[in-house]
């Protein structure tokens, strides 16, 4: 779809919608693949912007259908919208993100809390029927770089002593055999910015933007928390232990992360909007490493 401009974001809703003529619009935000639009603060509407976002658009839409059921978490209960363009609506999950600033400042009770929550929508999520969701066209989770793209695109763009830090994880995860529990169904992508967190209650309302959901390996499922904080994985790891009675390999875990932020430095080595954030997240990740 060619770009929408606030005016036509605001008529094409109002169109379906009439009883919003006297709303407040403002745009959420911008991703990837589709633009949200903010209505009163209490609902959100996603356009997708290009074709393939449609599709992924619709399947994220069918497979919220079934896992929600299943869920104690809040997830959004998305409707689509054929249009021309089509587009989605679901009522806003009240909470702010979660970033790394927010998690050191919590208590010790909350970050336990919210670790047991968080792990009780992993052990949901992944003991859904499988079989239901891949008739509805859900299929593998996005492929990482191979290490070759990552020591050819991603090590050149850093810093020599990250590059010595760097180098060892690539072959770590070359290393790696098969994932001991096999395949999943996951959210894989459990950072803060797709939580809505309720900061003046201490307390995790809902999750969603479930558009990179889909079947992977069980262990990568839990390096995304570590963008907002690794003392929040180690505590979502030992909860998901106790609740599924699956031994989770910590090391795998880290090397994971790792692999994971130079690949997403490869993936965007060539991309001069978004290399500079790529290079800081491995350097984050260095740092907490060397001090872990």
């Amino acid at each position: 779809m060619t770009e929408l401009n606030a005016s036509e974001f605001r008529s094409l809703i109002i169109s379906v919608f009439p009883e919003l003529t006297a709303s407040v619009f403002k745009l959420a935000a911008k991703g990837w693949d589709s633009l949200a639009v903010d209505v009163d603060d209490t609902l959100i509407f996603k356009f997708p912007r290009h074709p393939g976002a449609e599709r992924a658009l619709v399947k994220e839409a069918a497979l919220l259908d079934i896992v929600r059921p299943s869920l104690s978490m809040a997830v959004p209960d998305m409707h689509i919208h054929d249009g021309p363009p089509i587009f989605s609506s679901h009522a806003k999950l009240d909470g702010e993100h979660l970033i790394t600033e927010d998690y050191d400042a919590l208590g010790q009770g909350v970050r336990r809390h919210l670790a047991d929550d968080l792990a009780r929508f992993y052990a949901e999520l992944h003991d859904v029927d499988a079989d239901r969701l891949r008739q509805a066209g859900v299929g593998a989770i996005q492929p990482w770089q191979s290490p070759e793209a990552v020591r050819t695109k991603a090590l050149p763009l850093l810093p020599p002593d990250i590059r010595g830090f760097a180098e060892p994880v690539i072959a770590d995860f070359e290393a790696l055999p098969p994932d001991p529990h096999g395949t999943v169904f996951g959210f894989f992508d459990g950072h803060g910015w797709n939580m809505a967190f309720d900061h003046a209650q201490g307390r995790l309302n809902g999750i969603y933007d479930f558009a990179d959901s889909g079947f992977g390996p069980l262990h990568q499922e839990f390096i995304y928390s570590n963008f907002i904080s690794p003392d929040l994985t180690a505590r979502i790891v030992s909860a998901y232990e106790m609740l599924t009675g699956r031994r989770l390999d910590r090391r795998r875990i880290a090397i994971l992360t790792g692999f994971h932020r130079l690949s997403e430095l490869a993936e965007l080595a060539d991309d001069p909007a978004h290399v500079g954030l790529m290079v800081q997240n491995v350097a984050t990740w260095a740092a907490a490493a060397h001090v872990g």
